[in-house]
């Protein structure tokens, strides 16, 4: 039975655990294998072929990371597909969904191709959430893509995930290990930003930024507060525009959406021309930030390339730390 589905020789340049892994996609791609068959127990082919047991659980551990076979605790190895094309099967951990997260996400799907299964699950910043997703998951893929906004001391969690972990959007400094990450520098990425823009932000006489805080990365205010103080701009960093009355030569930078809204509504109520009599710059470009007051300037990377990028990353086990810049999109909100 064993010799039918598996073929492991010590002639072989292939490692043993490959040879397993091998064996059993071209049975299941022949048809000895079929959905629900049961798999030779670790036991089994450690005496058949002489083998250790942790040689054979990797091989095991790899197909069901990949999603070939599954396990029921107490009853064994199952086989869960015949799709043995898959090479990859990827975790997301997202923070939340947006528009421009979508772009993200919609890109990276394309860029991976069919040979690879995704699934994305969602923390909403609950740290809790983000342990019992991570925990729950764990060794059921061969990649985990994790998103950890502002969590800190989070490498205990990452350390004991069996698969490749990559780091996405924000990278925490206090990782001790080097993971592979597709990031955004925020602080240097709202100081250049501003100093692009400066020629125009010049007109204002005081630069106010709407920075709520919370799940925001303190990045956006760091290089706000820089760009200030080294070109001398008057400023004031707010939480929120409630009691806010805004007024002719103010220039606004909106974190949250919700905001920009309200200062483009409050602007119309005061007939004042959004990008002469008042300023506004909103983060996270979006197909309706193009049209919206005839067009709102944004500081924002590119989402779709931030995928594609990610999927690139995948492909290519390359341990790498990638950098996807921002830039500031000059609209005639500013």
């Amino acid at each position: 039975m064993i010799k039918s589905i598996l073929n492991v020789s010590s002639d072989s340049p292939q490692t043993k655990y490959k040879q397993i892994v091998q064996s059993v996609l071209e049975s299941i791609n022949e048809g000895r294998l079929k959905i629900g068959d049961k798999m030779p127990s670790i036991n089994d082919v450690c005496k058949e072929y002489s083998l250790s047991r942790d040689t054979v659980l990797i091989a095991y551990n790899e197909l069901k990371a990949r999603g070939i076979i599954s396990s029921k605790p107490g009853k064994g190895y199952y086989v869960e597909t015949n799709n043995v094309e898959i090479q990859h099967k990827v975790f997301v951990l997202f923070d939340e969904l947006n528009s421009f997260k979508e772009d993200l996400y919609n890109a990276f799907l394309q860029a991976l191709g069919e040979k690879v299964l995704v699934d994305i699950y969602f923390h909403h910043f609950n740290r809790k959430v983000f342990e019992t997703l991570i925990s729950e998951n764990n060794g059921h893929y061969t990649t985990y893509v994790i998103m950890p906004a502002k969590f800190t001391d989070t490498a205990p969690i990452l350390e004991q995930i069996s698969g490749r972990v990559i780091i996405l959007d924000q990278l925490p400094t206090d990782l001790s290990k080097p993971y592979p990450a597709i990031y955004q520098n925020f602080a240097k990425d709202s100081y250049n930003a501003l100093m692009a823009g400066r020629h125009l932000l010049t007109k204002y006489r005081k630069l106010i930024m709407v920075y709520p805080g919370g799940k925001e990365p303190e990045g956006q205010f760091k290089g706000y507060l820089r760009y200030c103080e080294e070109t001398n701009t008057p400023f004031e960093l707010i939480s929120d525009l409630r009691d806010r009355q805004i007024s002719q030569g103010e220039a606004y930078i909106a974190i949250w959406d919700r905001d920009l809204v309200k200062l483009v509504t409050e602007a119309q109520n005061q007939e004042l021309e959004i990008g002469k009599d008042i300023g506004i710059i909103s983060y996270n470009d979006t197909a309706l930030k193009q049209i919206a007051a005839n067009g709102i300037t944004t500081i924002s990377t590119d989402f779709k390339d931030m995928g594609q990028k990610l999927a690139e990353l995948i492909k290519s086990k390359k341990n790498e730390q990638i950098e996807n810049l921002s830039s500031l999109i000059i609209r005639k909100s500013l």
